[in-house]
């Protein structure tokens, strides 16, 4: 199993049971939140997508603590409901666990968009990128990512098409998406980049 370009690590608590997601290959599927504590308290709630079987060896009573590697995924939501990118984190280890809350990430892909620079009202400098990160058979995962101030400045000079490899966090944030039927509240997904390597291919 080669998922040396695809890793998270999490560690956090489960405020909700799992739920039937979907059938794949002949195996059922569930989904459950995972929320996991920043350094400044904020809280990141990621979805977490797991094999039936194994998350029905855990029993979700209370707010269990868990420990979860797998990998970033992403898939493009046709229903017209919600966003249309989904991110969740596909558990192929899933335990209790005691440690304190982690979230990292290591991803190695290639740019499929050119890098957006941009700065924020108070003069920080912020780059967004999409980065396209290979699966088996032949499938790839597009996942959003940003980048702040010496890093963004770096990401920026790169070209679609360029690998890289970055370390960071999957984070959540809130947002209004004004709809025909009104104004409704959803949650954008992004990897936070925290250090960035790799070579233009």
């Amino acid at each position: 199993m080669d998922t040396a370009n695809n890793i998270a690590i999490l560690c956090g608590t489960a405020p909700q049971p799992p739920k039937f997601s979907h059938t794949g290959g002949a195996e059922d599927y569930v989904t459950f939140p995972l929320e996991i504590e920043r350094l400044s308290g904020a809280v990141d709630r990621i979805n977490i997508v797991a094999r039936a079987a194994a998350a029905e060896k855990l029993e979700f009573v209370g707010s269990p603590r868990l420990y979860i590697v797998g990998e970033v995924r992403s898939f493009n939501n046709k229903s017209g409901e919600g966003s249309r990118l989904v991110i969740t984190v596909f558990a192929r280890e899933l335990r209790y666990a005691e440690a304190a809350d982690e979230n990292s990430v290591h991803l190695r892909g290639a740019l499929c968009k050119p890098p957006t620079l941009r700065r924020t009202p108070m003069g920080r400098l912020i780059c967004d990128v999409m980065l396209a990160v290979n699966r088996r058979y032949g499938r790839s995962d597009y996942l959003p990512c940003i980048a702040w101030g010496r890093i963004a400045q770096e990401l920026s000079a790169r070209t679609v098409g360029d690998v890289i490899e970055i370390d960071g966090r999957i984070q959540s944030r809130g947002y209004i998406k004004t709809t025909p039927d009104g104004s409704e509240e959803r949650t954008a997904y992004e990897v936070s980049v925290i250090s960035l390597t790799g070579e233009g291919a």
